[in-house]
């Protein structure tokens, strides 16, 4: 498997008051699914940075720390799909809108809706297409963008189901700068989803 090489990210950016809006899943080739999925990442990145200053007003340190680990992960994402709409010709661009922030429940549930409609819907649609297409690139970082989201959505859940008894705690989160596989606990030896190996992992707290 060929490995990404993270580049800082680059986001064209125009700022609004909205809402991200749902990503469709009908575009009309790869390149196309690339630029939604770059625009829904960056506007993930954007998001959960907000939604992490939120929960340290609201003292939920840890809620905290998994939104800017998410946000580490999202960044990757976003990337690692610029790479590969660059290698296509095109340039990625996004439109970065000013993210709503509600409490930490709310946000976490914002949050946990979003991942679940890019781990069953957007993402699984957009993989199918690329596979149609042969677009080896393509399939890879969608797979690993799609592998990180399904972890988040787990955390995402826990968080909710344990949100008392997270407030006041503080924990560190582990983030592959690789494909952005998260998770509380550093793995064995390497990222299940890429096989970074573990020294390279970043840690968010």
């Amino acid at each position: 498997m060929r490995l990404f090489i993270i580049p800082s990210l680059a986001i064209l950016a125009t700022v609004t008051s909205a809402l991200p809006a749902a990503a469709p899943t009908t575009a009309k080739s790869t390149l196309e699914n690339l630029q939604t999925a770059y625009n829904g990442e960056s506007n993930a990145h954007a998001t959960y940075l907000a939604y992490s200053e939120k929960a340290k007003s609201e003292g939920h340190q840890k809620v905290a720390s998994l939104f800017a680990a998410a946000a580490r992960s999202e960044e990757i994402h976003a990337a690692n799909h610029a790479k590969v709409i660059r290698s296509m010709g095109a340039e990625p661009k996004a439109e970065v809108k000013k993210p709503q922030v509600a409490s930490s429940k709310e946000n976490l549930q914002a949050a946990l809706k979003g991942e679940s409609y890019e781990r069953d819907t957007m993402y699984p649609d957009f993989l199918a297409r690329a596979r149609k297409d042969g677009n080896g690139d393509a399939i890879q970082t969608l797979n690993l963008a799609r592998t990180a989201e399904i972890e988040h959505a787990k955390l995402y859940k826990q968080a909710l189901a344990e949100l008392e008894s997270w407030k006041g705690a503080t924990a560190s989160f582990y983030v592959c700068p690789v494909c952005g596989w998260t998770s509380m606990t550093m793995p064995a030896e390497r990222c299940p989803s890429s096989f970074t190996p573990k020294s390279r992992f970043l840690t968010v707290a």
